[in-house]
């Protein structure tokens, strides 16, 4: 069954007397309760606060790396594994097409239910998730195909065993190796992109959030922790800390904003995936367009101007 948040209840109820109308083949009531639906999700999503947006960038039935995958490649094949110490289901890559393009996709898996979840380490990868990342990425160099990476992670896992075998330097040697990557590359983040767990596969020649995605260096909880010692003021963090897309394309640390479905991503996954497929298929062709100097020329002033400002 759907999840709904607090701010949904109307929506919800609409829904339900659409399905009982449905039920009575009562269509008259059906085209009067599905207007009535479109104004009420215009009235909900137009004002969302950022804590909200918060809460649907983390909505359990929001889609993950695999159901964009699953949804818009064809003919894929999962690369598994680091060459140096396992394969993290943190991280997932796969070797496939979108439309026509030959494409590498690498993201970060979260996972559903309780043994999916545990599997997946709850969407944090360890240092050998990233450095399998930073396999399929030379993968994708070597043999000249674009690549499209899926930043969804609450962090990268801070556990004893990951600090052991060098968390750190996997995502350092992460942002040096995709700046200097030989390909073009794009990377959206689809719901929570949380610390250098998501900035290890967010270096590319396009950075993009979903609409109701967040990006930020800590949790909104750990912040309010830090700052008031209160977990429960993570709604004041939240609004303090300019984490959604709107905010950050505002402040230029990313490049677009790609409107998924106004009502979310939870609630229409097929148009939220042709959202993403067709802007990556578009950045893609201007990229091609360029030179590969031209390209990495644009690369770099994008990264090195970021936090550039004037008095």
């Amino acid at each position: 069954m759907a999840t709904y948040l607090e701010f949904e209840q109307k929506i919800k109820n609409i829904q339900e007397d659409i399905i009982s109308a449905q039920v009575r083949h009562d269509e008259h009531a059906v085209e009067i309760l599905q207007k009535s639906l479109n104004k009420e999700v215009a009235k909900t999503f137009k004002n969302l606060s950022p804590y909200q947006k918060l809460q649907l960038a983390r909505h359990q039935d929001r889609p993950y790396a695999l159901d964009y995958i699953n949804l818009i490649m064809r003919d894929k094949y999962e690369i598994h594994g680091d060459r140096h110490f396992r394969d993290d289901a943190a991280i997932i890559c796969y070797l496939g097409y979108i439309g026509g393009q030959k494409t590498m996709v690498i993201g970060e898996q979260k996972g559903r239910g309780t043994k999916n979840k545990l599997k997946r380490n709850f969407g944090m990868p360890h240092p050998e998730g990233y450095r399998k990342a930073l396999r399929a990425a030379k993968m994708a160099e070597k043999f000249n195909i674009p690549l499209l990476m899926l930043i969804d992670t609450p962090g990268a896992y801070p556990g004893l065993g990951a600090e052991e075998r060098n968390q750190s330097e996997a995502i350092a040697r992460n942002l040096l190796e995709l700046a200097e990557l030989d390909t073009q590359t794009v990377s959206v983040v689809i719901g929570e992109g949380g610390s250098g767990g998501a900035l290890a596969i967010g270096v590319a020649d396009r950075l993009a959030m979903m609409r109701y995605s967040v990006f930020s260096v800590i949790s909104p909880e750990g912040c309010s922790a830090i700052l008031w010692n209160d977990p429960a003021k993570a709604e004041d963090a939240t609004n303090a800390m300019k984490i959604t897309s709107e905010d950050l394309k505002e402040l230029g640390l990313i490049d677009d904003v790609i409107d998924e479905p106004l009502i979310g991503a939870h609630r229409d996954k097929e148009s939220s995936a042709k959202a993403l497929a067709d802007y990556f298929l578009g950045e893609l062709e201007v990229l091609k367009a360029m030179s590969k100097e031209e390209r990495m020329d644009a690369r770099y002033k994008k990264l090195t101007g970021i936090g550039a400002y004037q008095e």
